[in-house]
């Protein structure tokens, strides 16, 4: 497995930036390694300084259990098999969209959180950021 790099991280934030101009929406856009930890995060001018925190830990809950972050909502629904699951960690885990797995090659490598808009908005700029890699 190949690590990620700060050139993949670059590469993978340029894509989103570029989404998220084309929708119009400033996003925090947070790359995280196959440990979890923070490669690179840029905040877009404008984007909410709240979601700063929020788009690394949906970069970090996609790579911690290798599933996007709108999907493991809903399987945190109550009754549903994960249910609390966003209390673990610290409150670290994220349970909305915008938080993708990064894989290469079939492996995760990584995960890309964005933050700062609507679920929706979100998920089209990590997905932009994904497709990438």
């Amino acid at each position: 497995m190949s690590a990620l790099t700060l050139a993949d991280a670059r590469q993978i934030i340029a894509a989103a930036e570029a989404r998220a101009n084309e929708i119009g929406q400033p996003q925090n856009i947070a790359v995280v390694d196959t440990g979890g930890n923070l490669v690179a995060h840029v905040r877009m001018d404008g984007a909410w300084i709240g979601s700063i925190d929020v788009s690394i830990n949906k970069a970090w809950t996609a790579r911690a259990f290798e599933i996007p972050t709108g999907d493991l909502g809903s399987y945190s629904q109550p009754g549903a098999q994960f249910f609390g699951i966003q209390v673990s960690n610290h409150g670290r885990v994220m349970i909305f969209a915008g938080g993708l797995p990064l894989r290469r090659d079939g492996q995760v490598v990584g995960g890309i959180g964005v933050s700062g808009g609507t679920g929706e908005q979100d998920q089209t700029v990590a997905e932009a950021g994904a497709a990438a890699l």
